[in-house]
């Protein structure tokens, strides 16, 4: 594997892979004082690192490697299929299921993404296991546990909230991302992203996407 590859270079930070990990540096600002530019890294790696190690248990995340706490996090490297350009050519009915499904458990974690585009999601497609039944019917069938998975990447924008408006902008602005780079699939996409979106407070953060639509509606007008 080549190391040190700069895989992406945005305003916040490098990319880089470097044998089997992922090195996210944060860039500094010139434009600040020092001191206070600092102190925005270290808050921000740190921010980002615990939310992506409190998500390690609950859904597909890379692992989190080495933090200095300042601005380089160390991730190990997903093996997959950027959703950005592969989703028009695979199950993306069922890939969008699973993005629904970690949705509801991220959001019930209390965490917003800030970022949720396919760009941002990997496919990694794993093997598929027998269920285990005491049924002698069920184990003549060709019943299957999948391991497919989708994993979330990238949580420079992510934070802490409970309220219903940050859950509900996470979703619309996935909506416009699929909508933007999807647009044969799109409404089949969030159709089945939400259908599977099943979080605490379901009917309210539906209702609010809903508004937020709405207002897009209104200021297209003027």
């Amino acid at each position: 594997m080549v190391k040190n590859k700069i895989l992406a270079q945005g305003a916040e930070a490098i990319i880089s892979l470097d044998s089997n990990k992922i090195i996210k540096n944060r860039l500094k600002k010139s434009y600040r004082i020092s001191i206070i530019d600092e102190r925005l890294r270290k808050s921000r790696t740190k921010s980002e690192a615990k939310i992506i190690t409190k998500l390690f248990s609950v859904i597909p995340v890379p692992k989190i490697l080495k933090t200095d706490e300042k601005q380089i996090i160390e991730m190990e490297f997903i093996s997959g299929k950027k959703l950005s350009s592969s989703l028009e050519g695979l199950d993306y009915k069922k890939i969008c299921k699973l993005i629904g499904e970690n949705i509801t458990k991220m959001h019930n974690q209390g965490i917003i993404h800030g970022d949720l585009t396919t760009s941002n999601m990997i496919y990694v497609e794993g093997s598929k296991d027998r269920k285990k039944s005491s049924s002698k019917k069920s184990e003549q069938s060709e019943d299957f546990i999948d391991f497919n998975k989708v994993y979330f990447i990238d949580f420079g924008l992510a934070f802490h909230s409970q309220k219903i408006e940050d859950k509900a902008v996470d979703l619309h602005l996935l909506e416009q991302a699929l909508e933007a780079k999807h647009f044969t699939i799109w409404q089949e996409c969030v159709k089945t992203i939400l259908d599977n979106y099943k979080p605490e407070k379901y009917k309210e953060i539906i209702q609010r996407i809903k508004v937020i639509e709405s207002r897009g509606r209104y200021k297209d007008k003027y």
